[in-house]
């Protein structure tokens, strides 16, 4: 009888050792031709990554899974690959979540669809068991998707209410108007830059990285994690406190140019130096005496795996997976190329007239729509300006509900927005949530309501919105959307202007609805 073969590592091999070459082989071809299947997705990632600091971090997320799985192959080693069918439905699942979300044009879900679709992948080539002890490695590619804009107002809020309390606190006298506030020394925003998410995404991912590698009990692992979430958000705060107060005792010459970023960064890489710091006391990554190995236990004797066992799965894994790019390119070509669109003006009634002269020199800043428009309507003495823009078939490029369509955009030169909130009010005789928003310019202020129409249905909400339009392409129907936008102008009395505003609801929408539903029969 012959004898397993002895390593020099005193590990144990079986003579009957699983055919992890193939399988390798197997997994890695698939895992590279689902992202060339899904290609868009893909490139859409890595261009995220390219373009924005916040996201750099994505092209370091592959090679250091990769690296994890590649430091645990000889536990890896002693387990038996089985190609596993039971995945099929959840690839089939996220394939069409994917899918989905194309259509929905959601970027962000595509990509996390995508992701999702790796380890089940390695489950059904490879099999649950292997899938379970790769659960980390597998599991941290999902740093890759650059996710986490839409936390930027809330954190941008959380650091004005932060920085406003800190000078409070300080004795520093603060008067705010939304994210802008003011002290004795000079006048400050808080911008994007400054909510303090790159500090975040950059604590998370190498929190979860370090909790990984340093802690073996799930409870230190989930604490660290929960702290490196708590951790960059009250420092951002702090940092920004801080920039304010150097600028302030310095006379307004310290924290104003790239010094600003300078000190944000070293104050938090000091942060997270003490952060690990500390976590390093309870660290359990040496489990063994120094010079001790651990103990690997024996594979249990397992017939190789036949190849063609380990083929079919991974074609038939492969063949789901490619089902959803190939029916979204049809959808695609069945989109009607973009047509000139007519959007006239709504008529002028019950006493409200077009005056060709503008309210303000402001407008929205939205882009793509197959038609727009910008009309100044006059009753006695109140106005209101009214903004249509309408997009006939929404595509890349052409959508209605994007982060990059906005009331009035970051640093305007001019315009500033000191206020936002969701508002109730009536339309139509029935119950309408819109979004109101209060705009400043140095001699002018306006209060703006606007909400979407999706088809004929109105709403403020963006996932809302992506549900309509998601099911509108898959099932065939019209997709078309407009933004219905009013401004009027106030001094002080807010609610006077609310009132002019829910008055031209009342009188025009129904003239609004007429002219987006003739743009839509021109077409």
């Amino acid at each position: 009888m012959s004898k397993p073969a002895i390593h020099s590592d005193s590990t144990v091999i079986s003579r009957h050792a699983p055919n992890w070459s193939a399988a390798t082989l197997f997994t890695v071809t698939a895992v590279t031709t689902l992202l060339l299947l899904f290609y868009q997705t893909s490139l859409s990632t890595v261009a995220i990554w390219n373009r924005s600091e916040t996201f750099a971090h994505g092209f370091l997320i592959f090679p250091i899974s990769a690296y994890l799985i590649w430091s645990q192959r000889k536990e890896i080693a002693l387990l038996t690959p089985q190609p596993d069918l039971r995945g099929l439905p959840i690839l089939l699942l996220f394939g069409f979540g994917w899918l989905l979300a194309y259509l929905a044009r959601v970027q962000v879900v595509q990509q996390y669809a995508l992701v999702a679709m790796i380890p089940v992948l390695v489950w059904i080539i490879l099999g649950l068991r292997v899938t379970r002890a790769l659960m980390f490695p597998l599991g941290f590619l999902f740093f890759a998707v650059p996710v986490g804009e839409f936390l930027i107002p809330y954190m941008m809020e959380f650091t004005a209410d932060f920085t406003v309390a800190a000078l409070t606190l300080t004795g520093i006298p603060v008067y705010r108007e939304g994210l802008f506030f003011t002290i004795s020394s000079g006048q400050w925003s808080v911008v994007e830059g400054c909510s303090g998410l790159r500090y975040l995404i950059a604590s998370l991912t190498l929190g979860c990285l370090y909790a990984y590698l340093t802690y073996r009990s799930t409870k230190r692992r989930i604490i660290f994690t929960v702290l490196s979430l708590i951790v960059p958000v009250i420092a951002n705060g702090l940092r920004a406190y801080m920039i304010v107060m150097i600028a302030h005792l310095s006379d307004m010459k310290l924290a104003l140019g790239v010094d600003h970023y300078i000190y944000g960064w070293v104050f938090f890489g000091l942060v997270m130096l003490l952060l690990f710091w500390i976590g390093s006391f309870w660290r359990e990554d040496l489990p063994h005496a120094e010079g001790d190995k651990p103990a690997v236990a024996p594979p249990v004797n397992a017939a190789p795996i036949p190849v063609r066992s380990i083929a079919l799965a991974t074609l038939a894994a492969v063949g789901i997976a490619a089902v959803w790019p190939a029916y979204a390119a049809y959808l695609k070509s069945q989109v009607p190329l973009p047509a000139p669109i007519k959007l006239e003006a709504p008529a002028s009634i019950n006493g409200w007239q077009a005056d060709p002269a503008q309210l303000s020199d402001w407008q929205p800043d939205y882009k793509g729509g197959d038609a727009s428009l910008m009309q100044t309507y006059r009753k006695g003495s109140k106005a209101v300006s009214l903004y249509l823009g309408y997009y006939l078939h929404q595509r890349e490029g052409a959508l209605l509900v994007t982060s990059t369509n906005v009331i009035v955009r970051q640093k305007h030169p001019v315009w500033n927005n000191v206020g936002e909130s969701k508002r109730a009010i009536t339309a139509n005789s029935e119950p309408l949530q819109i979004v109101q928003t209060k705009l400043r310019s140095p001699g002018q202020r306006l209060l703006v309501w606007n909400w979407n129409r999706i088809g004929d249905t109105y709403t403020v909400s963006a996932h809302f919105a992506k549900v309509l339009e998601a099911k509108a392409r898959l099932l065939g129907q019209r997709d078309d959307a407009a933004a219905i936008i009013l401004s009027s102008p106030y001094d002080g009395d807010l609610e006077s202007s609310a009132t002019v505003l829910q008055e031209f609801i009342g009188d025009m929408l129904p003239a609004i609805e007429t002219s987006l539903k003739q743009a839509a029969d021109r077409s």
